[in-house]
């Protein structure tokens, strides 16, 4: 694992660049599986996860070329439906292609999933929604398999929770079953499904309600290709902005839509953050003072999102006076806390929220990033730092942010990775 060098005292200036959705990207190519013709993605960023995915997609037969942030999906002439568990162990998001290609080929298997440690999230919804679909579900030594068994006129699947992987799952997989109809009702209302969405009903199939919590499905038999812009990642656009803020800055942030942050504008406009649309997808941002304390409760889109969590404890790290931050979504992601505290912040963690009395000043230290926004928020403590911060094990940023070190480096920050 590699490490990043961050020179401290910090002051963001200049423009920045918002790549294209990792959360959006990933379940868009596992829908990708339905197509039968071939299918062009554009606005795709080149990271760890993404990469993990196209593999995904050639080991079930799949041709995938990309470049220049475009990919290529051609049908599977062979298609395999066993997927391997050294490329599902990877990434959560993986575990997404059982339901599509068990739709499509009657059945499939997928081992359970690995990815971050910021708490247990079971697949239960998942399979529930899967068998309340007509699928058979067997797990045997980590490895679950889905068969079509039956087909079903017409289901109601309420989730017990918001969940953005199972909305997606249960919505692609619905969308090719021919003759049922589906309504998913407690979805998650992310823009990421709704981008998913979009392509859903561009390659032919029909989703309606995207957005809300009530999503309706008419399943199809027949899809077509198409060409897909993937929307900007609003996970990275928030953390470059908290960045921003953190080291009281003055930068633009480029290609991101604004509706999509409006809790997090919200937040740091209460904390005293300046924000100027420049135009419709580009911002600037301006902070000239330490941030006023917030109280922030984390919770399903549209509210702060829990992507943004750590990012944003470590900004109010030196706010003036004491903010608390309540974690309803994952109440145990709160391990980037204690390597915070290295640094100098004060921060108290009790049942789910954070207590951070803002310190006038953080130290640069030696830390290990945690998991992937564990360690974006570790490089905002290291850029507001008096010194040199060392992140050590910080690889699995590179899973979520693109060209993240030549992307801060633009912005006049002094980082560099290590191998």
């Amino acid at each position: 694992m590699g490490r990043l060098i961050v020179q401290g005292q910090a002051r963001l200036v200049g423009s920045i660049k918002v790549s294209g959705s990792k959360n959006s990207a990933l379940p868009v190519f596992a829908a990708a599986l339905l197509c039968d013709e071939k299918v062009i993605l554009q606005n795709v960023p080149d990271l760890m996860d993404v990469r993990t995915m196209m593999e995904i997609l050639v080991s079930a037969g799949y041709r995938v070329d990309f470049e220049n942030g475009t990919a290529t999906v051609n049908p599977a002439t062979t298609p395999n439906t066993v997927i391997p568990y050294e490329l599902v162990r990877k990434m959560r998001a993986s575990f997404n292609v059982l339901g599509p290609l068990a739709a499509k080929y009657g059945t499939a298997s997928v081992s359970l999933p690995g990815g971050c440690s910021i708490g247990v999230r079971p697949v239960d919804y998942h399979l529930e929604g899967l068998q309340k679909l007509g699928f058979s579900i067997q797990v045997e030594r980590g490895i679950v398999t889905a068969h079509l068994e039956s087909k079903i006129d017409h289901v109601i699947i309420s989730l017990p929770f918001p969940s953005v992987g199972a909305t997606e799952h249960l919505m692609t997989t619905a969308a090719i079953l021919d003759g049922t109809h589906v309504i998913i009702e407690n979805a998650a209302m992310e823009p990421e499904i709704e981008d998913l969405a979009d392509f859903l009903n561009k390659i032919g199939c029909r989703v309606f309600g995207a957005g809300t919590r009530r999503i309706e499905i008419f399943g199809t038999k027949r899809t077509t290709g198409c060409s897909h812009r993937i929307i900007p990642d609003r996970i990275e656009a928030g953390t470059y902005i908290i960045a921003i803020a953190a080291t009281r800055g003055d930068a633009v942030v480029e290609n991101l839509n604004i509706s999509h942050l409006t809790a997090l504008f919200d937040v740091l406009k209460t904390s005293g953050v300046i924000f100027s649309q420049v135009r419709q997808d580009c911002v600037r941002v301006t902070m000239s003072e330490s941030p006023r304390p917030v109280k922030i409760q984390v919770t399903p889109y549209p509210g702060f999102p829990t992507d943004l969590q750590p990012q944003i404890i470590a900004f109010l790290s030196k706010a003036q006076g004491t903010s608390t931050v309540i974690e309803t979504v994952f109440k145990s992601r709160f391990q980037h806390v204690d390597e915070l505290r290295r640094f100098g912040a004060k921060i108290e963690v009790t049942d789910g929220t954070a207590i951070i009395h803002g310190v006038e000043k953080l130290s640069g230290v030696q830390v290990n990033a945690t998991d992937l926004r564990a360690a974006a928020a570790l490089v905002i403590a290291g850029l507001m730092a008096e010194g040199i911060t060392v992140i050590n094990e910080v690889d699995q940023i590179f899973r979520g942010y693109e060209n993240i070190v030549e992307k801060l480096s633009k912005l006049s920050a002094v980082i560099e990775y290590q191998e």
